[in-house]
């Protein structure tokens, strides 16, 4: 079934909760495609609305997947293969309906709890039972979605908690570990 990761840099919120938009970066962008590489996603989605923010990420999307860079480190050309910059979530959605025939059900993330969240064993039964579905883990990057686009979501995803309280992980780790609970498995199948 289709997975695919979308990772939100407008509108999200600052630490105070105001609408900000955050700048790209260059590790986010390559190691949410190669966690998303590693763990059979389809597509991994740069959401970022800004003119000038969309060069410099076409601009190392083209270095690793057509110039120097793609001789330099064919794993990274690999991983950036499925990577995809897009203007907003109604753009991911569009692209991944036209790519897999049916629309995604977005999945928010927050490090907060929302609404009715589903939890990681519930969403990897529906990635495993649902052949016909199609799912988009939405990820925010500075302090975390806006709250508006958490109400457009169709499904919320239970917060990562660790054994204390402090809980702010980078959106790397984040994926990592949402990836690895919802995909994972203990090891290799053998030949």
């Amino acid at each position: 079934m289709p997975l695919h990761l979308a990772l939100v840099h407008y509108p999200i919120v600052d630490k105070t909760g105001r609408t900000v938009c955050t700048s790209v970066t260059n590790l986010d962008l390559h190691d949410l495609s190669r966690a998303a590489t590693t763990y059979g996603a389809d597509g991994v989605w740069i959401v970022h609305p800004y003119e000038a923010q969309q060069r410099f990420l076409r601009r190392v999307l083209r270095h690793w997947q057509e110039g120097w860079g793609a001789a330099y480190n064919r794993t990274r050309q690999e991983s950036l293969a499925a990577t995809h910059l897009v203007a907003d979530l109604d753009e991911v959605r569009d692209r991944i309906l036209a790519r897999e025939g049916s629309p995604p059900a977005f999945v928010g993330t927050s490090a907060r709890p929302s609404g009715n969240p589903i939890g990681f064993a519930g969403m990897r039964r529906l990635l495993e039972e649902d052949p016909a579905g199609c799912y988009c883990l939405v990820f925010g990057t500075g302090w975390g979605l806006h709250p508006e686009t958490l109400t457009e979501m169709d499904l919320m995803l239970e917060p990562v908690y660790g054994p204390g309280k402090w809980n702010h992980l980078s959106v790397r780790a984040a994926v990592a570990i949402i990836l690895d609970r919802l995909c994972g498995r203990d090891r290799p199948e053998e030949n």
